[in-house]
This record gives structure tokens, sequence and C-alpha cells, in this order.
């Protein structure tokens, strides 16, 4: 399927080309499209989709007999539909042209990630071997972007005639992407209104529902030769028809040159006029590909990864879609981390704690960026005190799914698509979320060395989740801690005690354990804060020492429970009964969806130990063994290599992956501890999307976490990278399948730090530019320090 830096397609199968588009995906930060077939509107086949990143709107659906909320990120006017059919001289009109036409006898799609350009080719042959082979490029430009740009080019074999062209811009979109949301209205995009302006130039505005985002595009249709086009708008939708000569010596092209723009943007301009004189001024398609691909070489040369051998090119597909989603275009807006990237409509395009799992590639590459997205949340920090004031708590209680408002998005109902019915959804009670944000503002501070950002929103975040932490936990004098309850784990399974009235478990091990860590952190953050600084948090807040005493005792006395030996996953997980896995094995196959398989039979996994996940085992990735030891044992538990090893067995064989991200956790942390199945979890995560293991999820937009994850476990994972005061910690763990890589960094205010690892060796390269010398802690309490404009190679091991 791959060959360097391609991603091929040979062949036409309807049944692949929605996994085809997701990943064909082009964008640039600021807007995508998927990589769908010009000639075809949205059907059972192929769904066009043009995503632009915080545009949402919420519409209220009737469902179950329920009145339902959705906010989604908004299906934008398809901009590339391009309408074609032969006119040959010796016969009548031929039909319009599709993949799925019966005369198509060539298919093929071609992505060159090198340079982000989509090229699509098909040859038509009709019963008398009259032939037209079409040609498609397409860009979504990384250097300007307000601009994209289609060009198809046509030639005919075996007949003369003329190719008739309709140029389409089509606002009769709606949100229909994903299967299991039929029930929804999807019709975000009202008050359309079309024209033309001199030039070929079409355009089409209109607005969202509810949120009332202004948004026009403009697209300049130049063909070659050039011809005058015929100009037909209805009140949502436009075309430009020409007739362009062709034969055999005698090509034809049309080149659909896009202008965006939104009430979202800045500088506010009205959106139509900026709109069509952004595609009225565009270069022609040649420059606009020679500057796009320009913008793509800088990128890369920051942000790339180099592994050898088949994982590499994987990486490297999985690098693009990240690039694409989270580019530099992405610091200038206020957008969060979409956990189905910028390429299709699963999670209605909402923020959950994907970040996480994306930030430390973000933040070692593009800290720019990194730091925008935390902004995203810094800004949505009145919203989630408002929720934890709702709930009776205080501090900042932040949503499990988030949107454009920062209000809670999570589905109140959800589809089992296996029984038909629809269910409660209690996911909302995922309240790890705040953690996961306040470890990524942390953990951003300590890789690039911004004290301005943590001493300021860094600070504001991290003590606010700390202060709701606090006030969750209720003291049990009987086992004299302080505990968590009526919570939902990262398992997401577990949502209840089997036959409870009420939703949450109590004592979700991962949740307690971060909690703690935060608590700890907070006031450790209060401790190195300038004076002046540190009352002005204090008094803003009201945090006065009674409170500060509660974090140190919250911080050091939260339960977490064990059981025969392992840390439960929550209070009564070791009581709850055993599936019998080969059973549903054998009749399922797969069953990555248990929860779905158990609910159609009249059952539960509330009531087993059944993981969807990695729960628990998050804890092995986010902390160093070292680390983790640390963090239980200020709880006053005792968690050595022992108790870990049995924890990570035991969870191994309770748990289905669900998630795209369970593998890459179960892989990460077996890479840690050099356990035998370390490659196959690696392995299945880097193919999560490529292969669509989840069955059909990825048509509907890509897992970016997994993606962002497979990198980061190679860049981290594998050489233990982590910034500290002393300067860059490496403690590499060998994975046979990945012996050699190298990439650049940012670390500690240190920027193109060039980092390569060989089987036994670790080479650093420091810029002439880097401001001082860079210390290297190693294993075995080595260290060395590598000047600027030195390379030095150390042994590992």
């Amino acid at each position: 399927m791959t060959a360097g830096w391609s991603w091929d397609y040979d062949g036409y199968e309807p049944q692949r080309e929605r996994l085809a588009e997701a990943l064909c995906t082009l964008g640039n930060g600021r807007f995508a499209t998927r990589g769908s077939a010009p000639e075809c509107a949205a059907g059972p086949v192929h769904y066009p989709g043009t995503y632009l990143a915080g545009c949402y709107d919420r519409l209220t659906s009737l469902v179950a007999g329920r009145s339902v909320e959705n906010e989604d990120l908004v299906n934008l006017p398809n901009w590339t539909l391009l309408r074609y059919r032969c006119l040959p001289d010796d016969g009548p009109p031929g039909a319009w042209l599709h993949p799925d036409s019966e005369t198509l006898r060539h298919h093929d799609v071609h992505l060159d990630l090198r340079a982000g350009v989509l090229t699509r080719r098909l040859v038509f042959q009709d019963a008398r071997g009259r032939g037209l082979r079409v040609t498609h490029i397409r860009i979504v430009h990384m250097g300007d972007a307000r601009i994209a740009a289609q060009s198809s080019a046509f030639r005919a074999y075996g007949w003369n005639g003329a190719v008739e062209v309709e140029s389409v811009l089509d606002g009769a979109v709606r949100n229909a992407g994903v299967e299991r949301y039929r029930d929804l209205d999807g019709r975000h995009l009202t008050d359309h209104r079309t024209g033309f302006e001199p030039g070929g130039v079409a355009w089409l505005s209109c607005r969202t529902v509810e949120s009332g985002i202004r948004i026009a595009m403009a697209v300049r249709t130049a063909t070659r030769p050039a011809r005058p086009a015929r100009e037909d708008a209805t009140g949502d939708r436009t075309v430009q028809t020409y007739r362009l000569p062709i034969g055999p010596r005698r090509s034809a092209s049309v080149v659909k040159t896009l202008g965006l723009h939104t009430s979202l943007d800045r500088p506010a301009g009205e959106p139509r006029a900026v709109a069509v004189d952004s595609a009225a001024r565009a270069p022609a398609f040649t420059t606009l590909l020679s500057t796009h691909k320009a913008s793509w070489q800088r990128l890369w040369e920051q942000g790339e990864l180099r592994v050898p051998g088949e994982a590499g090119r994987v990486l490297r597909l999985h690098l693009f879609h990240l690039l694409q989603t989270l580019s530099p275009h992405t610091a200038e807006l206020d957008v969060g981390v979409p956990a189905r990237g910028l390429h299709g409509e699963a999670y209605r395009g909402h923020v959950f704690w994907d970040e996480l799992f994306v930030l430390p590639y973000v933040t070692l590459h593009f800290p720019e960026v990194a730091r925008a997205l935390l902004m995203y949340r810094h800004r949505r920090l009145p919203a989630a005190r408002a929720a934890a004031s709702g709930a009776g708590g205080r501090g900042a209680m932040y949503p499990w799914q988030s949107a454009g408002s920062g209000r809670e998005e999570t589905q109140e109902l959800h589809l089992n698509p296996r029984s038909g019915r629809w269910l409660p959804d209690h996911s909302h009670l995922q309240r790890h979320v705040g953690s996961a944000i306040a470890i990524n503002v942390w953990r951003y501070a300590q890789a690039t060395g911004d004290r301005g950002f943590l001493h300021s929103a860094g600070a504001e975040i991290l003590l606010e989740v700390a202060r709701y932490w606090a006030g969750a936990a209720t003291y049990d004098a009987g086992r004299d801690r302080y505990r968590i309850r009526g919570v939902v784990g990262p398992d997401e399974y577990h949502d209840a005690y089997p036959d409870a009235a009420d939703p949450g478990i109590d004592d979700n091990a991962y949740t307690n354990a971060t909690a703690a860590w935060v608590l700890a952190r907070g006031l450790e953050l209060l401790g190195e804060l300038p004076e002046a600084r540190c009352e002005e948090l204090t008094g803003g807040l009201s945090l006065d020492r009674e409170e500060l005493s509660r974090w140190e005792e919250v911080s050091r006395r939260l339960y977490v429970p064990f059981h025969h030996g392992v840390v439960s996953q929550f209070e009564g997980f070791g009581d709850l009964a055993e599936l019998d896995w080969g059973h549903y094995r054998d009749r399922y196959g797969d069953i990555r969806r248990l929860d779905r398989i158990l609910e159609a039979e009249g059952d539960t996994v509330n009531r087993y130990q059944a993981s969807k996940q990695a729960d628990t085992l998050m804890l092995g990735y986010l902390f160093r063994p070292e680390e983790l030891g640390d963090l239980f044992g200020r709880l006053g538990y005792t968690l050595d290599d022992d108790v870990w090893r049995s924890t990570v067995s035991y969870y191994l064989r309770r748990t289905s992956h669900g998630s795209t991200l369970s593998s890459l956790v179960h892989g990460w942390v077996l890479a840690r501890q050099k356990g035998a199945q370390a490659w196959d979890h690696c392995r299945e995560a880097l193919l999560g999307d490529v292969a669509d293991v989840q069955g059909g999820t990825t048509g509907e937009g890509i897992h970016l976490g997994a993606m962002a994850g497979t990198v980061d476990l190679v860049e981290r994972g594998i050489t233990g990278l982590e910034a500290v005061a002393e300067g860059l910690r490496v403690a590499p763990v060998a994975l046979r399948e990945i012996p050699r890589f190298a990439f650049t960094v940012c670390l500690a205010g240190h920027r193109g730090v060039r980092l390569r690892m060989l089987p036994g060796r670790l080479g650093v390269r420091l810029p002439d530019s880097a401001p001082a010398p860079l210390t290297i802690l190693l294993p075995e309490n080595r260290r060395g320090t590598v000047d600027p404009g030195q390379e030095r190679w150390f042994r590992l091991g």
C-alpha cells in the first residue's frame, strides 16, 4: 500500500472508499477536506466533507422520545464537486462519469506525504473503445490557510468532441457522516446566498443555525482552453458549466481555487468579500502548488521523525495527519484537540482527553502550538468553574467532551448499533479529564522552560483543578482515607455497580492517583511562585491556609483499592464475576466492543472484570516506574516492581481493547518493562487506522490520539526522554523492531536539538545557535555535556 513518502490505493473498492477518504484528507491546521472523489456527492459510498477548526453548532433533536442537544463540528459546503461527461462528435452525449460508472477501467489514488498533494487518476472506456483519462490534483494550502485548490485534467482516446464540465459549489450539505447519529438533526447551515463575480468566481455564503458563525466560500474556476461559462445559481448552489474541446492530441483542464473566510477569523472582515478577494487574487495553480510544497518542506524539517522500514512509513502517515490537524496555523486559533482530527464527524468533532497523548509530541516540536492548545482550556476555565459550582463543588470541573463554549457536550443518550436501542450515557462522569489537563500544563512547562505560562494561565488551571479534587474527596473514618465516589474511569465500560440505581463507581485507582498528583503539584507550584504572584493568586482564588492544609492531607490520604496483590481498577472490581472470554471470542470473533455485545444479549459489562481499554495501566503510561512508586509511597502504599508486574499481567488478560488508545498504552507499558508482548500491542496501535481495526470507524475520522501516541512512543517511550531541571534525561528501553531512528526537538529553551538512536548508542547534536551547553543525564547516574555546535555519542547499557 505504501512506498517511501507515498500512500497509495490501487483499484476502486467501494467498501473501502470512506477509509481512503479519511486517510487521504488534506488540511492545514485551520480547515481540512476529506479525500473524496470530486465527481461524487454524499451517499452510501462517498462522503465529501470540509471542516473548519472550532466551527461548532448546536441543534436539538427528538430521540427516543426525548429532546437531545448535540453540538457538532459543522460540515461546510462542498467546494470540490466537479461533474463531467463526454460529448463526442459522432454520437449522443455520454452519461455523467464517476468512479461507480460501469465504464470505469482504472482508478488509483496517490497521496504524497512529503508535499501534501492528493492525486486521483481515472480511466473510462465505453463499448466502442472510446476512452477518457482524468487526473485530479488537490491541495489545501499549508502556507496560506485560507486557500485550497483542485486541478482536473482531461484527455480523450479514440474520439474527438468536447467534455462538458460542471464546476459546483454545493451548500445543500448536512452532517450525515456517522450512521449511528442518523436520528440527530444534522442541518447546521442556513441563510444561504449565492452569486457570481467577474473572472469566473462563484460565491456562497451562509451561517450556522445556533452559533451564528458566518461562512463564505468563493471558488474561481479557470479552464484551458479558456471558455465562457453558463452560470446558474439557486439558493444553496452555484453551477458553472463549460464545454471544452478535446481529442487525442488536445487535452483540457479545469482548476478550482477556493477562498474560505468566516466570522471566526482575525482580523475581522465581511466574510463574502474576503473570500471572493482571496479566490480572485490567488496565484495560478502551478504557483500555489510550488509554495504549498515549500511550506510542507519547512514543516517536515521541524516535525519529522525518521524511522526506517514499514513502521516508519506508517508513522510518517500518522505524523502527516497530526500536522494537518494541528499546524503552526493552529497557534492563531481558539481551538482544542479534536479527537478525530478534522477528518470526519465521529464524536461530533469534540475535544476529549486525547491531548494527553497529543501534546507531548506537539510540545517537543511546535511549542507555540502546544501553548495555544492549553490556552483553549484556560479560556474555558470560567465554564469549568461554573460546572463545579453547579455540582456543589469548588474549583474547576472540566467537561469530558468540550466543543465551542466549554460546557459539557457529552451526549445524554448513545445508540447501540447491535441492539438498536438508545441507552443512557454516563461517560460525563469521567472527571479525570481535569487531571489530564493539569498534567499537560505541568509537563509543557517542564519541557519548554516556559515558566511565564506556568506562573500565569497554567497556574490558574492547575490550582483550580487541584481545588476541585480536594473538594470532591470525602473522608471515610472507617478507612481513615479520603475517597472519590460516583465517577467513571478511563475504562468507560463500568459506569455503575451491578443493579445499582445510580451511575458511577467509587475510588477509581487512576482517578484517585492522578488527583493526588495534581494536589501535590499544586502545592509545589505555590511554593515556587514569586511572592507577588503567589499572593495575587491565593488572594484572587481565596486560597487560605486551612484549604491548603486540606490539599496536603488529601494528597497523602486518598484511597487506592487493591485486591489479590494487584491494584484494583476501582473499589469492588475484584468482586465482579469473571468473564468467559473464550466463549465470546468463539461466538463473536471481534469482541472489542464487548459492552455492545452484552447489552444486545440483555446483559451488562458492569457485572464482569472486563475493561474496554487501559485504565489502571494508564498510570504506567503517564509515570516512570520510580515516579509511580513515589506517588503511591506518598499515599502510604507500596508499589514495587513485583506488584506492578502482577497488575499489568492481570489487566492484560481482562481487556478487550475497544479503543485505539488501549493497544498504544499497553505497548508503552510493556516496552518499559521489556514485556514479550510489547511489539504486538505497538504494531496494533500502528495499524489501528491504517487497517481500520475498530471495524469501520476510521472512515468517520482518524484517531488523532492514537496516531500522535505512536510517534510519542518512539520519541519519548523508547528513549525515556524527559526534560528536567538539570538538563535532558534519557533512559532508553530497547524495542528490537525499531532499533534506529532520529528526530529534532525543542527542549528547555534549546531549539533544534537532534537525537539519533542506534543499538546501544545515542547521539545528541546541539545547534550553533543554542544559548548554552546541554546536560545529558544517563542511566546509572552517568552524565555528559553537549556544547553548542557539537554532536556527542553516548553508550547505552
